[in-house]
């Protein structure tokens, strides 16, 4: 399966300039094939299956004579070495439906919404233009977002700027923002050095960060810049997609999922996930690469075999918590089509996807 693999790990945060105009003139102004055939977005929580029905989507769209590619919308997919743990598609399953922006970056490679935002719309650009049907698969809602809409990102930040901060002690960087911006220092927690560091390295540059709380009016801490559009979290899916979209939102039953999850877990580490975290500590891996879920549990399990139990038991607490949010986010997502995927194969859902 080719990768759309790119030298420059490290670009900054900014967009490539692109034509003028909004996201709905530059979808219309695309060639015929492209506005005829929307884009597929398949997302859900973590464990429900996203991987099998969109495979099984793209079998039936092909049958239809349809041209299906896959398109992650995962924060750590990206990553080289850590496809165990990410849950990338399987060699069989990529044979199956051609799966992009997966395992391209090495492990010690920073990475960033914004440089995947550029990816992912060049990607889905292309197959729009050569009359494929993007298949957008993922559950971080970030990433969906930076994939589907255009995101207002917040400029890069000198790694010098950020160095001369991280020197300081906390209180000290405490009082410098409760002088300077006392109402953004009031939305980060006591101790928290890596916040207290960004927000003064980007009121440098005349960004306010954090971005105001919900009740503020803005959008939700955790959730990353909010595409254009966008009311209190809840409208990316309307008018400011950048290409008409169908969005097809997985759902299962909590404790269904929760099974589901210690499964998979269970099935990540008898393929070797511990071994495979352990490799990508000793090459570096960079403090991206490390934010995968599991990875600092079975980190753990890999230099304590003592206390292998219970760091894979963390992992699954960690992992249904995660699933738990997800599944609360994407319900409340307007004009998504909801598919309940509980005691149902992935055929059976991807019928009822592409009859309706």
């Amino acid at each position: 399966m080719p990768d759309a693999r790119e030298p420059d790990a490290h670009r900054r945060e900014e967009r490539a300039p692109r034509e003028g105009g909004s996201p709905r003139a530059r979808a219309a102004a695309k060639p015929a094939t492209a506005a005829a055939r929307p884009v597929i977005a398949v997302f859900g929580p973590t464990g429900v299956g996203k991987t099998a029905v969109a495979v099984a989507v793209a079998e039936r769209l092909r049958a239809r004579g349809e041209r299906p590619v896959a398109v992650s919308a995962d924060a750590l997919q990206v990553y080289a070495g850590l496809e165990i743990l990410t849950g990338v598609a399987s060699p069989a399953e990529r044979e199956r439906l051609e799966h992009r922006l997966v395992s391209f970056l090495p492990v010690d490679a920073t990475s960033s919404a914004g440089e995947y935002a550029q990816r992912a719309h060049a990607e889905i650009d292309g197959l729009l233009a050569e009359g494929a049907t993007p298949i957008v698969v993922g559950g971080t809602g970030l990433y969906l977002r930076a994939a589907l809409a255009e995101l207002e990102m917040r400029p890069s930040v000198p790694a010098e700027t950020l160095a001369a901060y991280a020197a300081r002690e906390t209180a000290a960087l405490e009082a410098e923002l409760r002088d300077r911006a006392p109402h953004l220092a009031e939305r980060i927690e006591r101790g928290d050095r890596q916040r207290l560091i960004r927000a003064l390295a980007l009121h440098e540059l005349g960004v306010e960060y954090p971005p105001a709380r919900r009740e503020e009016g803005g959008a939700p801490h955790g959730e990353g810049p909010a595409p254009r559009g966008e009311a209190a979290g809840t409208g990316l899916w309307t008018a400011d997609t950048r290409h008409p979209t169908r969005l097809v939102a997985l759902v299962m039953d909590r404790e269904a999922l929760y099974s589901a999850i210690d499964a998979r877990v269970d099935a990540m580490v008898a393929a070797g996930a511990i071994e495979e975290v352990a490799r990508a500590d000793a090459d570096g891996a960079s403090p991206t690469a490390r934010k995968a879920l599991g990875f600092a549990d079975l980190l753990t399990a890999a230099h304590d075999p003592a206390a292998r139990d219970a760091a894979i038991e963390a992992m699954k607490r960690r992992t249904r918590q995660y699933a738990r949010r997800q599944l609360t986010w994407l319900r409340k997502l307007p004009n998504a089509e909801r598919h309940d995927v509980t005691g149902r194969t992935a055929d059976e859902v991807a019928d009822a996807i592409t009859s309706a």
